[in-house]
């Protein structure tokens, strides 16, 4: 991957605590400072925004199968660096990335016993801070296995959140907002509104090799809760002897918190050392028909997987600039319950009425391409003895991208799937897929942790309660508010592969489940729910001589900068993103079942230019609930002195392309 590399400083200091001391580490602009320090043994940190206290003495440390690492601590050497980078990236909501942070690591050192030390490093960044245990090799603390983490996160009240349950299969749940106290116990990211200029976001970055972090709570105490193996282990550790960081986005407004980049930044540089052929684009799919239940993934009259509609939607594809066709039940393994028997999966025998290698041709003929899809049931011991022999078929096929899915919540012999069993499951994966010079659209998968930057065939992840609930939901589908609080919590991880563009809500398998939105909203969504690899979901035929179609056809998937000028979580946001390489801007506004006047400034345009802004806009009397089709396409000159004002709908939204002249 090319890195511009415009200033890297870093500064060394070393110096002895004694064991009383307290010792601090603020961020650059000296806004946000981390506190740490050992009380009777007990080591703790906690956060300060200026004289605002934002995480309260919080503790430290774990529960070893062999020996805890948590009450008989004395403080031993701090060491603090600085360092200030600029790194660029092959895809994202930004070209170039800032990383910029001063560090302080604490060695914390039992004060009896086997004497043991626990190094901890905090991060002090503009927008949040995060720490990370590392565990040195030494006596006592060879491979050995954690219980428990301690970690918590002390909240300055009884705050609002907004999360899902933890354990909710898949990440597939609604997101709710209410007092912390009230929750059960959460996945991560979960987002806070403090006050009207304090928001956070509390979430794991650089997920590698441990197990996925969910949050319980003592009242207003948040702890790290940890997925267990079968045996009731933590995490076991080996090779890697460092934790995810914890980390806490801090913003004084809602949109700050989309602005942040620390989850990438606190990631590893990309260990791709090529990376021309992971290319973002949009596709199309055999999919959307099966999650109606008009085709069938399986074998019979009604299998969709076949030749002759797979050439379809490759000539359409082709005609309307789509890079890729996802092709949904190509192989054997469908025709039985594929949840409870996974591992009857081929993942390079095709279907009889499928001619795999026929297609790839037919489909690079015209300068598309398959996107192969490899449900596994969960049976991921099945999918990792057939993994090399499957990709080596994919490469040698021109396939560049492949949609892998788990619909089982357990994996091989019982492993949960976000344990770290799974963890290392779905590394394996991704790193294979690099080798083969394949993309990776992961279902069913772990939380993104901004693993993306490190290996950036990674271009989607879903994790999330996506478009196709508004297929098969019988409580009706997603809320309207959903797509207004995705990009606050799991999107904070990585880009969302959600699937948008339903544009008929007509379902004779599921009546009255369809999108909770207007066809306005669902063209905003390409530019509010952020992906590399997005997807044209309804079924081709629906889009045929539809205007708003237009709007998919021209909307990039790849920018050079992005801004949030409207923001409140669950209920509207309005992102503004600059395509790659280009002066060209694209607009995406949502709302929740709220009609909203909103009036958006185009200062953000070059001085002295001029502009065409093509509107896509809910029509006279739009409303999610009885009238989501009315649309109004308009199309105006523009300059950066420029103000748009936007109606949006209930459950509606605006998506707007402005075209330097």
């Amino acid at each position: 991957m090319r890195k511009l590399i415009v200033c890297v400083l870093m500064c060394l200091t070393v110096s002895a605590i004694a064991v009383a001391g307290n010792v601090k580490v603020s961020s650059p602009d000296g806004s946000l400072t981390v506190t740490a320090g050992v009380d009777g043994g007990r080591a703790w940190y906690q956060v300060n925004r200026g004289n605002e206290l934002i995480i309260g003495r919080s503790s430290l440390g774990f529960v070893l199968k062999d020996g805890d690492l948590k009450d008989n601590f004395k403080m031993g050497k701090v060491v603090r660096t600085a360092h200030d980078e600029t790194w660029s990236q092959p895809w994202g909501e930004d070209a170039v990335v800032r990383n910029h942070y001063n560090e302080m690591r604490m060695t914390l050192k039992e004060k009896g016993g086997m004497k043991r030390s626990l190094d901890v490093v905090f991060r002090a960044f503009d927008d949040g801070v995060a720490f990370r245990y590392e565990f040195p090799r030494q006596r006592g603390l060879q491979d050995f296995v954690i219980m428990d983490e301690v970690t918590q996160f002390a909240l300055p009240g009884d705050v609002p959140a907004w999360s899902i349950p933890a354990l909710t299969p898949y990440y597939e749940g609604i997101y709710t907002r209410e007092a912390v106290s009230k929750k059960g116990n959460m996945s991560g990211p979960v987002a806070l509104e403090v006050n009207d200029s304090l928001f956070l976001a509390v979430m794991e970055a650089n997920l590698t090799d441990y197990s996925t972090m969910n949050l319980s709570h003592d009242g207003t105490v948040l702890k790290v809760d940890l997925v267990p193996w079968k045996n009731g282990d933590r995490v076991r550790v080996g090779d890697t002897r460092v934790s995810p960081w914890r980390a806490v986005i801090i913003g004084r407004r809602a949109a700050d918190l989309l602005l942040s980049r620390m989850a990438l930044n606190l990631n590893e540089p990309c260990k791709i050392e090529d990376t021309s052929w992971v290319k973002p684009t949009k596709y199309v799919g055999i999919w959307w028909a099966m999650q109606k239940q008009l085709w069938t993934w399986s074998q019979g009259e009604r299998h969709g997987a076949t030749t002759a509609n797979t050439k379809r939607y490759i000539d359409f594809a082709a005609r309307h600039g789509m890079g890729g066709v996802l092709v949904e039940g190509w192989n054997y393994g469908w025709d039985t319950d594929w949840t409870r028997h996974g591992d009857g999966f081929s993942f390079t025998q095709p279907y009889p009425d499928y001619d795999l290698q026929g297609l790839c041709r037919y489909a690079a003929e015209r300068g598309v391409r398959i996107i192969a899809h490899n449900e596994t049931g969960g049976a991921a011991q099945n999918y990792e003895n057939q993994m090399e022999d499957a990709y080596r078929l994919y490469e040698s096929l021109g396939i560049n991208t492949v949609k892998t899915g788990y619909v089982n919540s357990h994996f091989y012999n019982g492993e949960l799937q976000h344990s770290q069993w799974g963890v290392r499951h779905f590394r394996k994966v991704i790193e294979t897929a690099a080798r083969h010079h394949l993309m990776i659209v992961n279902h069913e998968g772990a939380m993104p942790s901004g693993i993306q930057r490190t290996w950036p065939n990674l271009i989607g992840t879903e994790s999330m309660r996506g478009q196709e609930y508004n297929a098969f939901d019988r409580r009706g589908g997603n809320p309207p508010y959903h797509e207004c609080i995705l990009p606050f919590t799991r999107g904070l991880g990585g880009p969302m592969d959600f699937t948008p563009g339903i544009m008929e809500y007509r379902n004779d398998s599921v009546p009255g489940t369809r999108p909770q939105t207007t066809l306005a909203h669902q063209l905003a969504e390409y530019v509010v729910i952020y992906s590399p690899g997005h997807m044209a979901a309804d079924l081709i035929e629906n889009y045929e001589h539809q205007p708003a179609f237009k709007f998919i056809e021209d909307v990039p998937t790849n920018w050079e900068r992005t801004l949030v000028p409207h923001a409140a979580m669950g209920q509207y946001v309005t992102c503004v993103r600059q395509e790659r390489g280009t002066d060209n801007w694209y607009v995406g506004s949502v709302t929740d079942d709220q009609a909203r006047d909103l009036s958006l400034p185009l200062d953000f345009l070059a001085d002295g230019k001029r502009y065409t802004a093509i509107i896509y806009e809910d029509g006279p009397d739009a409303d999610y609930r009885n009238n989501p089709y009315p649309m109004t396409i308009r199309r105006m000159d523009v300059d950066r002195s420029t103000t748009l004002h936007l109606h949006l709908a209930p459950g509606g939204g605006a998506a707007i392309q402005i075209l330097a002249e």
